[in-house]
């Protein structure tokens, strides 16, 4: 499998709509990938709370038709990474979009876990309940965002669902880049998943970004990182090595808490 992460910046003086264009050329340009993984909240940047209301759409609305399209003219897989949506009857959510190479919506996730304590994300969105996988040929995709990778039991419940390769859509802030590496690496190994985490370069709302994406293999083996800067983070792996490594080592059959206590006869 091809993956490809593209990390942006979000830059104050660009509009949405332009970085919708820019965005989806670079969607494009990935065509030959099996999967092109976007960051989250890019059209108003994560940090940008004052944005969220007034750039909050529909599910289906502009930037969904791009990113559909975007995703049909490159012929992939498409995690194009989260939006503010606006529920008509209810209130915004922290969004993720997962296109087919054909341009059809595979998956909508909602985040779950929303950061900042009593203010920001946490008091201006709602909170997503439902777990999110995805079927692709040869993998299946376990869906989170960001802050929710600090919670491994939501991991450990996609795992649980089917999930292989766990995507991870982010704005995370420079000053805590130490724990995006950590965090990534430990999900990939105590999950025995590969890990795809796209973040955000640049600043958004006065708050440098951690940029280095990063790509982890079941052993917790980093297959590519990006830098700090704009870059397209391109790798190659073998999804079956998933498999071989939980038959290797199967520590995943050795669990005991968090599962149905058996039943008496």
């Amino acid at each position: 499998m091809r993956a490809s992460v593209i990390q942006i910046a979000v830059d104050e003086g660009e509009s949405v709509e332009s970085r919708r264009r820019r965005v989806a050329s670079l969607v494009r340009e990935q065509a030959g990938a099996d999967l092109v993984v976007l960051p989250e909240l890019w059209t108003t940047g994560a940090f940008a709370y004052e944005e969220f209301g007034r750039e909050a759409e529909p599910l289906e609305g502009p930037t969904y038709e791009a990113m559909a399209k975007a995703a049909s003219d490159a012929g992939v897989w498409l995690h194009a990474g989260s939006i503010p949506e606006r529920d008509p009857e209810g209130p915004l959510y922290n969004t993720s979009l997962v296109f087919s190479p054909s341009g059809d919506l595979a998956a909508a996730y909602r985040k779950i876990h929303r950061f900042g304590f009593d203010k920001g994300e946490a008091v201006l969105m709602g909170a997503g309940a439902e777990l999110v996988t995805v079927r692709l040929p040869g993998t299946v995709l376990g869906l989170s965002t960001c802050y929710d990778l600090r919670f491994p039991e939501l991991f450990r419940a996609l795992v649980d669902a089917g999930a292989e390769t766990l995507v991870v859509s982010a704005g995370w802030p420079e000053r805590r880049r130490s724990h995006w590496t950590l965090l990534a690496q430990a999900r990939a190994v105590e999950n025995q998943s590969f890990v795809v985490a796209c973040g955000t370069a640049g600043t958004h709302a006065g708050v440098p970004q951690a940029g280095h994406s990063i790509v982890v293999d079941p052993w917790g083996e980093v297959l590519a990182r990006a830098g700090a800067g704009e870059e397209v983070l391109t790798v190659e792996f073998d999804p079956g090595k998933v498999a071989t490594t939980r038959e290797q080592f199967p520590a995943l059959k050795d669990r005991l808490l968090g599962l149905e206590p058996p039943r008496r006869p």
